[in-house]
């Protein structure tokens, strides 16, 4: 699927990414779902947890520049250069959380970002500098990147940990 340039498409991508993450949890037991790859160290939900920090780090992030403040981003302490260390901060922090409360805290999550998206006007997605925090970029590649993109890449991430 191309980068979304609209809101429409934006919405579509969400959507369908999501739905393809749901179904791509269908069938697994727990078992496999709390099982960490040798390889990447990283369990399915684990990965899973990992989207929901980003989608309300996105949406923290919004919510702090609608407030007129610039946000951390990526987060507190942290710069883009330092994502490794980023989201290892994240796994240690939600590594042992029951998958049930993941998954609740995934599904609205997601329910949130995607309210949050459908409230917003075309231009404040698409607008370049529109928001001080996001520099010369437009809101919407955090939101991409938050979100359907960050889901095609969780899906791999499980495929992996089903080997």
């Amino acid at each position: 699927m191309p980068r979304p340039t609209t809101k429409s498409q934006l919405l579509a991508a969400m959507q369908s990414e999501h739905d393809a993450l749901e179904q791509a949890l269908v069938g697994l037991t727990k078992k496999k779902i709390v099982t960490v790859n040798r390889v990447t160290k990283w369990s399915i939900k684990d990965v899973i947890s990992h989207l929901t920090e980003w989608e309300r780090m996105c949406m923290g992030w919004y919510r702090t520049g609608l407030k007129g403040r610039i946000p951390a981003v990526p987060a507190e302490g942290y710069n883009w250069a330092q994502l490794p260390a980023l989201n290892t901060m994240l796994l240690k922090k939600n590594r042992n959380l029951p998958w049930e409360k993941v998954l609740r805290r995934f599904r609205a999550s997601y329910r949130r970002i995607l309210g949050m998206v459908k409230k917003m006007s075309q231009k404040e997605l698409f607008t370049r500098g529109r928001y001080a925090w996001t520099g010369k970029n437009a809101l919407a590649p955090y939101i991409i990147g938050s979100t359907s993109s960050h889901y095609i890449w969780a899906k791999k991430e499980i495929r992996k940990c089903l080997k």
